[in-house]
């Protein structure tokens, strides 16, 4: 049964300290890469192949700490200061060196450490705002990653233009995530942990055409945003050459991701999850076929503002449509979907670089994934009615 949070102080410390925590783990550890990597191909020499690498290592350290979150029993309270404290202190340990090897160990550790944070934070945050029926206060929650990309991008913007070293920039972001992580320590010291629930990992589902289709639709949603999430800056930048507006791109996508995760909380529960879904899918699509055709100022902007403006809004309510038809099997199937979502972030980025270095060009690789974005929302209206499955009782795989 919900309770009403008496003190509103504390109800606002929680999902404050929420989106802080998603700010430094995506914001920072995982998408202030995005805006850097201009600067350290300017400064080392960073090949945009080599940059993919890197985009890679990361999403490859996402999907092992999403996964490692199914079989973790630590608390929540616990994985959050963790996961904090190794993101400050990766993101810092970027700017001691310019060895690859070294840069992609890690990278790839700072994607376990964003991936346990964004779980864990989660696990914290939104069962207390349950619990004292502040369920809308969620919306706030996941606004921290949107957030943290426009901050980061608008820092990385500044000290772009007074022609800072990428090493620097780096330890500063570390700095900026110990200081709101300690935020988020006190947030949680005082916030508590969630009332315990039955653990329902082991659970199973009865598999639907309907549910294979979701998890593939995230899985192309991994390989569809992170392309332009990865390199849209770059791609800005072969054919705008004022940096004051290539780089105002970044800022702009994280604007968009704050603002819809903000609207979209605000229409849970009156409009069908599978219809914003279909509708987020179609508006991605469209955003990366604009940047695709025409890598000019409007094409960017659009592509900015329609990827941004959808990727954390199709992420709530994938994972909102996935509570509903997997039942007690919830835990497991989250799982498969992470997992597809990883995988197709992880190609996404390699693809593209390969890509572009045999024809030139970024046109193809945001076509494939414009294509397969549309072709995707399909899968989330089969003919057959029927199979959209409610909850179900049996187990199984």
């Amino acid at each position: 049964m919900a309770i009403v949070a008496s003190n509103t102080s504390l109800v606002l410390l929680v999902a404050w300290g929420g989106a802080a925590a998603l700010a430094v783990a995506m914001g920072i550890g995982r998408f202030a890469f995005t805006p850097l990597l201009p600067m350290m191909q300017r400064d080392g020499g960073l090949s945009l192949t080599e940059g993919g690498w890197l985009a890679s290592a990361n999403y490859l350290g996402y999907l092992i700490g999403a996964l490692s979150a199914i079989w973790i029993r630590a608390a929540p309270t616990i994985m959050v200061r963790l996961g904090l404290f190794l993101t400050a202190a990766l993101t810092f340990a970027m700017g001691l060196t310019h060895e690859l090897p070294l840069w992609l160990l890690m990278r790839g550790a700072g994607g376990v450490a964003s991936a346990w944070v964004l779980v864990y934070a989660a696990a914290w945050a939104l069962p207390l705002l349950a619990q004292w029926n502040q369920p809308a206060r969620s919306g706030l929650v996941f606004s921290g990653v949107g957030a943290g990309i426009a901050v980061t991008g608008l820092l990385c913007h500044g000290l772009a233009a007074l022609n800072a070293a990428s090493a620097n920039v780096w330890k500063l972001l570390g700095g900026m995530a110990l200081l709101l992580s300690l935020f988020v320590w006190g947030a949680v010291a005082r916030g508590g942990a969630s009332a315990p629930t039955v653990h329902s990992g082991a659970a199973g589902f009865r598999w639907t055409s309907y549910m294979r289709g979701l998890v593939a639709c995230y899985g192309v949603f991994g390989f569809g945003y992170i392309i332009p999430a990865t390199f849209l800056p770059v791609i800005a930048r072969r054919t705008i050459h004022d940096p004051h507006v290539v780089d105002l791109y970044w800022p702009v996508f994280g604007l968009a991701a704050f603002l819809s995760t903000l609207l979209a909380s605000s229409l849970s529960g009156r409009l069908d999850d599978r219809r914003i879904l279909a509708g987020s899918f179609a508006l991605e699509a469209l955003g990366v076929t604009a940047v695709a055709f025409s890598p000019t100022a409007v094409g960017t902007g659009l592509c900015a503002l329609l990827v941004g403006g959808t990727f954390m809004v199709i992420t709530m309510q994938g994972l909102r449509e996935a509570r509903r038809i997997a039942g007690p099997g919830v835990s497991r199937f989250m799982g498969l979907m992470t997992a597809a979502f990883a995988v197709g972030q992880i190609i996404g980025p390699l693809y593209a670089a390969y890509l572009v270095r045999w024809s030139g060009s970024f046109q193809w690789p945001l076509l494939t994934a414009a294509a397969l974005m549309a072709a995707s929302v399909t899968a989330l209206f089969p003919r057959n009615e029927a199979a959209m499955p409610g909850i179900t009782k049996e187990a199984g795989s």
